[in-house]
């Protein structure tokens, strides 16, 4: 089982005194990776419904600083040797695939091959507007985005027609260090069958043991269904219950349930003991499966 940080680009590490506490105190502590959501801006108005509270709303109703992932992640990068770091998720109908696979390309070569790229289709319909994007039609840009990223990456002059993309004789420099992992999220059948179709790993970010196999079994069916390979598939989950003292036996019924990752919100938000809060994350858990 891997480890990871959820949320680390939030609130008091989205500044580089958090960002060098949070990244070095999770390297250190063993941690395998941090991964850190997006919004671009975030709407005092909104009627969309947050899928992952109860009220529908944003805790905090979006107040929190919330740093660009990209970009912070060049930071951390620059300062850690064996951290990955991945986008979890990014909003990839929002923005232009072009840029995005030139800023993935660039972190990814600079941090040595460290980085993997997660998406979804987003929920936030005012980002959109705000940001001048179209709402509707989202997962089918999302699944075009995916298409041209790989072509980007991979082929040296890249042509790529779709429905949403169009480009011919496209050199794209650098390349990333190494293949980048695309991570599909999302916690619906549609996410889970478009991981399968699409994606390198899958990661809902919610649902209980019964609704998480369904999702897992869904999208290894997907990729049997497309001709890939279910078993090549990493899948995540995430859960704050690891931070307890039965951490061990939490992350040991997930990986029963055949996850590969977990992740865990960072157990304090204070700069001087947040390193400290994930050694103690290791004491408990991590170090464990060391044994």
């Amino acid at each position: 089982m891997k480890f990871g940080v959820w949320y680390a680009a939030v609130m008091t590490f989205a500044g580089p005194e958090g960002a060098r506490a949070i990244a070095r105190g999770a390297e250190e502590a063993g941690f395998e990776s941090l991964w850190t959501g997006e919004h671009v801006v975030m709407p005092t108005d909104y009627t969309s419904s947050y899928p992952y509270s109860d009220d529908g709303r944003v805790p905090g109703e979006g107040r929190a600083d919330m740093a660009d992932p990209l970009v912070w992640y060049a930071y951390a990068a620059a300062i850690t040797e064996r951290l990955r770091f991945t986008t979890g998720i990014l909003v990839l109908p929002q923005r232009n695939p072009l840029v995005v696979a030139k800023q993935a390309a660039t972190l990814d070569r600079l941090s040595g091959g460290r980085f993997s790229l997660g998406v979804g289709i987003g929920w936030l319909r005012e980002e959109f507007d705000a940001l001048g994007v179209p709402f509707e039609h989202r997962g089918q840009r999302h699944d075009d985005y995916v298409g041209a990223l790989r072509a980007l990456w991979s082929e040296p002059v890249a042509t790529y027609e779709s429905t949403h993309v169009s480009f011919q004789g496209t050199r794209l420099t650098p390349h990333p260090a190494s293949p980048i992992p695309i991570v599909i999220g999302g916690h619906s059948e549609a996410a889970a069958r478009r991981a399968g179709r699409i994606g390198d790993g899958f990661f809902p970010a919610k649902g209980s043991p019964e609704e998480l196999s369904a999702l897992f079994k869904l999208a290894r069916t997907s990729a049997l269904d497309a001709g890939r390979d279910p078993n090549a598939l990493e899948f995540t989950v995430a859960d704050p219950a690891v931070l307890g003292p039965d951490g061990f036996d939490v992350a040991r019924r997930y990986e029963d349930l055949g996850a590969h990752r977990i992740l865990v919100p960072p157990p304090s938000f204070d700069v001087k003991e947040i390193g400290p809060a994930l050694m103690n994350v290791r004491e408990l858990t991590i170090s464990r499966w060391e044994e």
